[in-house]
């Protein structure tokens, strides 16, 4: 299958709006961007840097997706919705990647090196992610949604939070095309850490008074926190 076929059929794949491949071909501004940006990256690799840019700040003026001709994307990518995405100039996208609105593989340094990350196969990054400086993603990992990531990550992890936390997966990702998109089961870590402090304070209370505080601040069992401090 060729990389723009591959193209096409990611998005039909991983999104369930997608009624054909007619409406994607037609309709998709992420599809439009990376088709756009291998023709303005060939040119770009053919020393045509001015036609290059002026293509790439076409589809950006049209999808709103910014990606530098220089960067490098793998087939399969697959960018859904695309408002505010930013892949910059010395970029690496691997296969079959997932690339949500707002997400910026952006650089640190104003060296004319290699300066934006790296992202490995089958990646998934999720909504107003930064991954930020010359690093690698690891293949099959997932960068929560708005996290912050300037470290790199080891293959098959999760990221989450401001700056990124990576958490190891408890159980391994299988590599295969369908990417595993249920945001819902990212990791709370400070919810967490919260949850195993007032266990331990309860214990220290109890080994102490014989009792926990009644007026401590807590959530139920079914999470959900209440009080007078919250009323509004």
């Amino acid at each position: 299958m060729s990389t723009w076929r591959r193209d096409l059929a990611a998005a039909r794949d991983r999104d369930p709006a997608a009624r054909s491949s007619l409406e994607v071909a037609l309709l998709y501004p992420g599809v439009h961007a990376v088709w756009v940006h291998r023709v303005a990256h060939r040119l770009w690799k053919q020393d045509h840097r001015f036609l290059a840019r002026m293509l790439s700040q076409l589809a950006r003026n049209r999808t709103g997706i910014e990606i530098h001709p220089g960067a490098t994307l793998g087939p399969g990518l697959f960018i859904d919705h695309g408002m505010g995405v930013v892949i910059g100039e010395t970029a690496e996208v691997g296969e079959n990647v997932t690339l949500y609105h707002g997400v910026t593989l952006g650089g640190t340094t104003l060296d004319r090196g290699k300066r934006h990350p790296t992202i490995g196969d089958r990646v998934i990054i999720g909504a107003g992610a930064k991954v930020l400086g010359a690093i690698e993603i690891g293949a099959d990992s997932r960068i929560g949604a708005n996290a912050v990531v300037v470290r790199p990550v080891p293959r098959n992890s999760v990221v989450v939070g401001v700056p990124g936390q990576i958490v190891s997966r408890s159980r391994a990702s299988t590599e295969v095309p369908e990417p595993d998109l249920d945001e819902v089961e990212l990791p709370d870590l400070v919810g967490a850490s919260l949850k195993s402090l007032l266990k331990r304070v309860d214990e220290l209370e109890t080994t102490v008074t014989g009792h926990t505080s009644a007026d401590a601040i807590r959530p139920s069992t079914e999470g959900v926190w209440s009080g007078l401090d919250f009323s509004i």
